[in-house]
């Protein structure tokens, strides 16, 4: 249970919405009691709202909590579902983050580098050498995943010993006493039990409690006033209720893992107002040197020169042409996404009180959200997207404009496929969704994505467009 983003991060990385309540009941949303400067549309909002209650629809998940950052700042906050028994979410609620902890921890490490208290390089012998190979483990590997030590809790459940308290001790000789996953370095390998370490490791360099170093140094600093140590306890019981889901039954009570368990990998709850601030900060770099944020945000290679994708607490990529820094987070009865476009200024964070189950709700919801600010911002591929959209119409009257469409696309679109498009489409009515899901450029084309649901159909389009505008290729597919 991970500390990590479900399947997409459970692999690779921890992780571990609605109308008005009159109309949507349990579903509805509930708004902060001072509005945030709003640069976002009417349109926009609309869309947001709809989107993140159709996911809570279709995942059960009972709530949602979400911050959106446009232009460094919090432009949107709104909260949906039930966020305890009968009671509506609000913005107020704290919801636990799970493996989104990390890229504090990193930071908390990167800090101290920065005072020449320690290095990335320092071997984990220095301050702990019981620990298997310790000597050929650095700071650096710990922090990047490449370490070999065995991961502590792969399960997407608790366990019993973990209702039980442990210390970070009792971790880290159980399961960063044994032999090594893989030689230091040839690997990447999710694994909570870097992070223990990695926090043990803060605690002996500045002499103080792990979470006080946090509040000290960055909650404190960025006005994060909500934050709270869910490795101490339960939330409060304004807080956001711990759901789960066994297969496809009730929602139940979710049991809390016992003290010392998540510790440097996944101990933190905050509002989702809280962590935009953090996101704000990694914006604008105000919290380390820009060298600092380089290196937590650079992916790190493996020695056979193998890119990771993930950097110092951090994942890596590029989805539709723009960087963005992301992480998820999963603990019992809770998930998050959390996701920073630097470049663009923009990030989105989105709760839910779920796990396990429902597990890719908050990533659906991000998407959602990634897909409809960035939207407006290029006009370029709205227009695409527009035009795009317009021949989905016409080819479900069995129709398409040639002149749009180069000689071999023509070719591809003959009667029979104008046909099968045509009967195929045509019973699924309108659209509900069409919204664009990435671009690339390959064999001097523009490549671009769509996601399309009409009815209760999902599926992809892709285009292919030359430098002169014509269409090459224009495929639409059953989402697989």
């Amino acid at each position: 249970m991970p500390l990590v983003d479900y399947r997409m991060l459970r692999k690779t990385f921890v992780r571990r919405l609605v109308l008005p309540l009159a109309v949507a009941g349990v579903l509805g949303f509930s708004t902060p009691s001072v509005a945030p400067a709003q640069q976002l549309t009417p349109a926009e909002r609309a869309q947001l709202d709809s989107g993140a209650l159709a996911v809570l629809k279709s995942t059960g998940a009972p709530s949602a909590s979400i911050a959106v950052v446009r232009k460094g700042q919090i432009v949107y906050e709104r909260a949906y579902g039930n966020g305890r028994d009968a009671i509506a979410a609000s913005p107020s609620m704290r919801y636990a983050i799970g493996s989104v902890s990390k890229q504090f921890t990193a930071t908390a490490l990167l800090l101290l580098a920065e005072e020449g208290k320690l290095s990335l390089t320092d071997p984990v012998a220095k301050w702990f050498p019981q620990l298997t190979r310790a000597s050929d483990i650095t700071v650096r590997q710990l922090l990047s995943m490449t370490s070999g030590y065995q991961d502590y809790w792969p399960q997407d459940y608790v366990f019993p010993d973990m209702q039980r308290p442990a210390s970070a001790q009792t971790i880290m000789q159980r399961w960063a006493g044994k032999a090594l996953d893989f030689d230091p370095g040839t690997k990447w390998q999710y694994s909570n039990t870097n992070y223990v370490i990695a926090a043990a490791i803060v605690e002996r360099v500045a002499g103080m409690p792990f979470i006080d170093f946090l509040r000290q140094r960055v909650f404190t600093r960025l006005q994060m006033t909500s934050v709270a140590d869910f490795d101490a306890g339960p939330l409060q019981q304004t807080d956001a209720t711990a759901y789960l889901r066994n297969a496809l039954g009730p929602l139940r009570p979710a049991p809390k893992e016992g003290m010392g368990w998540l510790f440097g990998a996944g101990q933190l709850a905050m509002t989702a107002h809280d962590l935009a601030l953090w996101n704000i900060a990694v914006i604008k770099q105000s919290l380390l040197r820009p060298s600092s944020y380089k290196a937590q945000q650079t992916t790190v290679l493996l020695g056979d020169g193998t890119a990771t994708g993930y950097g110092l607490g951090v994942g890596i990529g590029t989805p539709g042409g723009r960087r963005r820094i992301a992480h998820g987070g999963a603990v019992s009865g809770y998930t998050t996404s959390n996701y920073v476009y630097p470049d663009d200024s923009a990030a989105i964070v989105v709760f839910t009180n779920i796990y396990p189950g429902a597990a890719g709700a908050s990533g659906q919801i991000a998407g959602r959200i990634a897909n409809i600010i960035f939207a407006s911002v290029d006009t370029t591929e709205a227009g695409a997207r527009d035009l795009a959209r317009r021949i989905y119409d016409g080819l479900t009257k069995g129709t398409i404009d040639r002149a749009l469409f180069t000689p071999a696309a023509n070719a591809y679109f003959s009667q029979e496929v104008l046909s099968d498009y045509a009967t195929s489409l045509s019973p699924l009515g309108a659209p509900s969704e069409f919204s664009s899901t990435g671009k690339s450029l390959r064999g001097g084309m523009v490549i671009r994505s769509y996601r399309i649901q009409a009815g209760d159909v999902v599926m992809d389009l892709t285009t292919m467009t030359l430098p002169d505008g014509k269409i090459d290729q224009y495929l639409i597919s059953r989402e697989g």
